[in-house]
């Protein structure tokens, strides 16, 4: 497979221009599987729930979706990307992943910081997006603080992490390569750059978005602040094998009955 990511910098409440800057970036390009942002649609900082409210929207009526519907279907590509997803008197972080007439919704599961007065907590478990003959597991940013998270999706058959993120922290590019390694997957981490302010409140993000092999390489990455799309190309199948050598399978020893809660 051909994969990659976008990372820009999206403009709070702009959303139109988030998605034609989003198609920008792309142009003329595709690949099998195209990662964006967490909240690339709206920028991430919002005040309050009310606001968070006002720019969500619904799946069932959405432009946005509809727009990468027809991206997916002119590129022949599988696009994941994070959104604010309102749903009836709730609000979520949530992530798409959209195949043509294949889609997949994800609300993410570990609220980081301010998010948690901002967004609804998701009762939803894990999602692997079966597509193109590979399983895509869906992650968005906080998520990745979490082993248990990335080892479920890995256990349950997950071969590429999608990971949408709004990263503020400095940990989480170097952490990548010890999740892939010690789950033996793929994981494509697309992070926005820039900085938003809003009120007295101003958070900046990271960049660095990468690309991380089941050997725990990392084989594509984009610097701090650029705006880009990157891409590279993968054997998937290599995430299916999950020996260390010919004698270790990592998740056969796994000694579930030592450790298991």
């Amino acid at each position: 497979m051909e994969v990659g990511f976008v990372q820009f910098s999206p403009k709070f409440g702009e959303k139109k221009e988030n998605i034609d800057r989003v198609i920008e970036l792309i142009g003329k390009e595709r690949a099998d599987l195209i990662i964006l942002p967490e909240l690339f649609t709206t920028g991430y900082l919002f005040l309050n729930k009310n606001e968070a409210k006002k720019y969500a929207e619904s799946v069932k009526d959405s432009q946005m979706i509809n727009t990468f519907r027809n991206i997916s279907e002119k590129k022949n590509a599988v696009i994941v990307g994070g959104f604010a997803e309102r749903d009836g008197d709730k609000v979520y972080n949530s992530q798409f992943a959209i195949y043509r007439n294949q889609l997949a919704i994800y609300r993410k599961a570990h609220l980081f910081y301010k998010e948690k007065s901002i967004f609804d907590q998701s009762e939803a478990k894990y999602v692997i997006f079966n597509v193109k003959g590979a399983k895509l597991g869906l992650m968005v940013c906080f998520d990745w603080m979490f082993p248990e998270m990335m080892r479920t999706l890995a256990l349950n058959g997950a071969e590429i992490i999608c990971h949408s993120a709004n990263l503020v922290m400095p940990y989480c590019q170097k952490a990548m390569v010890t999740r892939a390694l010690e789950n033996r997957v793929y994981i494509i981490t697309a992070n926005r750059t820039g900085s938003n302010k809003r009120g007295k409140e101003e958070i900046r993000f990271t960049g660095k978005s990468q690309i991380v092999s089941p050997n725990g390489d990392i084989i594509l990455s984009a610097n701090k602040t650029e705006e880009v799309f990157l891409k590279i190309d993968i054997d998937e199948t290599l995430a299916r094998d999950k020996h260390i050598n010919e004698i270790n399978d990592l998740f056969k020893d796994r000694r579930t009955d030592l450790y298991k809660l």
